[in-house]
């Protein structure tokens, strides 16, 4: 191998294909008449004397990353404009209908910064619903957070008949106690069908819509929970009610404008 041919390569390519590239290398040793072992070596030493190729490989990769994350939440705020109604889809809405302002929640049952975030969203809207639309949207964090996507589906298969917002306060109310008994307490407590619900809450579609949600959360670069898009702006965290008013008040500016 040609070691000097081999750095002028490796910078252009970014982290994760030179990665790759040795990981392939290594695997396919035994069609080489280079040992894997001694390519490794080669490789190694070559990162060693050249440290600049890991960094610009790093910073290539990580500014690549950051135009598309800024490329997809563009489209995001364009379209949120244009036509919020293709963003919030069949994901449960309250609040003013005209969808000027809109305010899309993306959160998780078992968080305990969506739980107290939740209060703050209701004083808001309890101010503002004939301003605001609240959207909320599915973003169960399930590595750390076992119980957030049967809670998820169990509150989508309320949705279906009608009882969203009923089912989302009971379990954010509740929240020490998430489990499969208390999802079929509460659907008893509001009357559901239950078998209907089972059905629902258990369903492709369930998992689907709630797949979407994280998709599209994905895309904008929420990493935690609870994350809130307004019209063209974000914030995260369980906010105070003086920093919604805040954002508010800017978006009512730009409207102006």
């Amino acid at each position: 191998m040609n070691a000097s041919f081999f750095w002028q390569r490796l910078h252009r390519f970014p982290i994760l294909a030179w990665v790759g590239l040795l990981s392939v290398c290594l695997l396919l040793g035994s069609c080489s008449t280079v040992s894997s072992s001694n390519l490794e070596q080669q490789v190694l030493k070559i990162i060693r004397d050249n440290p600049e190729v890991i960094l610009e490989s790093v910073q290539a990769y990580q500014q690549n990353q950051q135009d598309s994350l800024k490329e997809q939440r563009q489209s995001f705020l364009n379209q949120i404009k244009e036509n919020p109604q293709a963003i919030i889809a069949d994901s449960p809405t309250q609040g003013a209908s005209n969808g000027q302002i809109v305010l899309i929640e993306f959160s998780d049952f078992q968080c305990p910064f969506c739980s107290r975030a939740h209060g703050t969203v209701k004083q808001f809207m309890d101010r503002h619903q004939d301003q605001v639309t609240l959207v909320y949207k599915h973003l169960p964090l399930t590595k750390i957070h076992p119980e957030a996507l049967p809670a998820a589906r169990a509150s989508w298969a309320a949705q279906q008949q009608g009882k969203f917002w009923e089912y989302q306060d009971s379990l954010f109310a509740q929240q020490k106690a998430l489990g499969e008994s208390l999802y079929l307490e509460l659907a008893e407590s509001l009357n559901l069908d239950l078998e209907q619900f089972n059905r629902d809450r258990n369903s492709d579609a369930a998992l689907e819509a709630i797949q979407a949600d994280v998709q599209l959360a994905t895309g904008l670069g929420a990493t935690g929970t609870p994350f809130f898009v307004m019209n063209g702006e974000t914030f995260s965290g369980a906010v105070e009610l003086s920093k919604m008013e805040t954002v508010l008040a800017e978006v009512k500016q730009q409207l102006k404008s």
